[in-house]
């Protein structure tokens, strides 16, 4: 009888604490709205990559040399299509020009990338004025990109994705610099 009761109070304390630390709600954004121009439309353009999260760094890795990227989303050749480019300035001071054909998966928040049928991106809406957030799915990682129009965000909008993503046991942080000049985009 005594474990039972034991038991009870445990359950019933469990479920209060979840209730109290619940992770914040996000919603995602819909892949394809009302005439189909929702999406992309509102994302197309110049975007700052600010910080990411993962569940262990080794996740991160990529970005540890990294001061800043600039990344510019414009509409690909095809309606499905979006073309990335980015530049990306190295700690050593080096730009290094990157570019990407995301595929949009009607129905959905994927995007998937050419040349990478193991890679999947979903995009997140964020809370802070002009902010986005990417969770990139691949072969053996997974992680949080937090983007914003602006170079330098509020502190606070950093502070809101790294307590998300810590929620969600993505405990691996990492904030770029951005102590350097942007790279120049490229116009081709």
């Amino acid at each position: 009888m005594f474990h039972q009761i034991w038991a009870a109070l445990l359950y019933f304390y469990g479920i209060l604490l979840n209730s109290i630390y619940q992770c914040p709600e996000h919603s995602q954004l819909t892949t394809l709205g009302v005439d189909d121009k929702e999406f992309p439309e509102p994302h197309l353009g110049q975007w700052y990559f600010i910080a990411g999260a993962a569940p262990t760094k080794e996740e991160l890795m990529t970005f540890d040399s990294v001061d800043n990227i600039v990344f510019n989303m414009t509409a690909g050749s095809a309606p499905v299509q979006l073309q990335l480019r980015a530049t990306i300035r190295m700690k050593d001071g080096r730009c290094i020009p990157r570019q990407w054909i995301y595929y949009l998966t009607e129905g959905s928040t994927d995007l998937r990338t050419e040349g990478r049928p193991d890679m999947k991106t979903e995009l997140f809406s964020n809370s802070c004025s002009g902010g986005i957030m990417l969770k990139e799915t691949g072969q053996g990682y997974q992680r949080f990109l937090l983007y914003n129009r602006s170079p330098h965000p509020p502190e606070k909008c950093v502070e809101e994705f790294q307590s998300l993503t810590f929620c969600l046991d993505f405990k691996a942080f990492l904030l770029t610099p951005r102590n350097q000049e942007n790279c120049e985009l490229s116009s081709n």
